[in-house]
């Protein structure tokens, strides 16, 4: 038995007076029986439900519109959120291991917690502010390879690194691309050594077009690929599908979306949120030009997933 919160396995600890056994998580020292293990339960959320609220969240509907239409409170919907996307993490975890992608593509979405870097007033939390959702695609089965939330240091952008190579097959080569971000310079050679072809493709903006400079995307002026090791197939040193899955991120989420109080007000909250969207991408979600899911084009799935597979 797995304790749903901590996912570790739990000890028997007697039995309940209804006869059925219990069991004891040695970390949390939650007490739960054989038929109370799905975390639904405590909630006391039926099934339906619970599927009707995650296909909302994904979506992209914010908490209190579901509220509405739903008649869940928002309290309830925000620990399904943070419970189903804890269980992402896992799955994804699990799941996406020993894959052989030829093609990588790296980059990174803007976002806040709580308030924006103007407004941060000294004895804030260190979370407040922008966070960044790192994330690494298969360019050809356009599967979500690896992401990480947190700020854009050089020890996020290493970890991120990080567990992209220990996703992938033992000694399997990749083409990898990224942004111009300084820090994956020093941080791919230190994860992935010489046994990768890199290389960086920088973005050179002008000036912004038309009046409205607020809210009008800079003119880009020049891309500069630069290589950094091995010997990268020019053709496909690009990060246009990445690029293509931010606006997939912007869409979907809620919380993701510019010019709106949906923004996440804690950490916890926010990588829920990721992690349910990328579970939901990888194996519910059907790719327009695939026509299969990301990860049954990659193989680690036969067929498309519903939102009750994902919740069960």
């Amino acid at each position: 038995m797995t304790c749903h919160n901590c996912q570790i396995t739990c000890n028997r600890f007697g039995k309940h007076r209804n006869g059925l056994q219990r069991f004891r998580c040695s970390q949390c020292r939650k007490t739960f029986t054989e038929d109370h293990r799905n975390p639904l339960h405590d909630m006391r959320l039926p099934m339906d439900k619970a599927v009707a609220i995650v296909k909302l969240l994904v979506e992209g509907m914010s908490i209190r519109s579901i509220e509405r239409i739903t008649q869940v409170h928002r309290d309830t919907i925000m620990r399904l959120l943070v419970t189903v996307g804890r269980k992402c993490g896992v799955l994804l975890e699990s799941k996406i291991r020993n894959i052989k992608p030829r093609y990588v593509q790296c980059d990174e979405i803007w976002t806040y917690l709580q308030k924006k870097r103007a407004h941060i007033r000294e004895g804030d939390s260190p979370q407040f502010g922008d966070q960044w959702v790192f994330v690494a695609m298969d360019a050809e089965t356009k599967m979500i390879l690896s992401y990480r939330v947190g700020k854009r240091t050089s020890e996020n952008t290493n970890a991120f690194m990080d567990d992209l190579y220990r996703r992938l097959a033992v000694g399997h080569r990749i083409q990898l691309t990224t942004d111009g971000y300084y820090f994956y310079k020093a941080a791919v050679p230190m994860c992935f050594g010489l046994d990768v072809d890199f290389a960086q493709l920088v973005k050179l903006y002008g000036d912004y077009e038309g009046n409205d400079a607020r809210y009008s995307p800079p003119r880009i002026t020049e891309v500069i690929s630069k290589v950094r090791s091995g010997n990268p197939n020019p053709e496909h040193v690009s990060t246009s599908y990445v690029e293509r899955q931010n606006l997939t991120m912007r869409m979907q989420m809620r919380r993701l979306t510019r010019l709106t109080n949906a923004f996440s007000k804690k950490l916890e909250n926010l990588e829920a949120a990721v992690n349910l969207h990328f579970a939901w991408y990888n194996f519910v979600r059907v790719h327009k030009s695939l026509r299969v899911t990301p990860a049954m084009e990659a193989g680690i799935a036969q067929d498309v997933w519903t939102v009750a597979d994902l919740l069960a």
